[in-house]
């Protein structure tokens, strides 16, 4: 096995219904997931405000 580069900490706090508070050990703020757009219609969801879903993060993620 390799040499450990990084170890990432996390937190992440259920808000209610498919809403997510995340935060990251040495970032600034709080990131926030949930659904939008196809998510929410495919699930039959209504929400007050969209947000990204965990999906979006990890397609962001492996893109950069």
């Amino acid at each position: 096995m390799g040499k450990l580069v990084h170890t990432s900490r996390s937190r992440v706090i259920r808000e209610g219904g498919p809403i997510r508070r995340a935060s990251f050990e040495g970032l600034p703020g709080e990131y926030y997931y949930g659904m939008h757009g196809g998510y929410k219609k495919f699930y039959g969801v209504e929400m007050e405000k969209e947000y990204p879903a965990t999906l979006d993060f990890v397609v962001n993620a492996t893109g950069a």
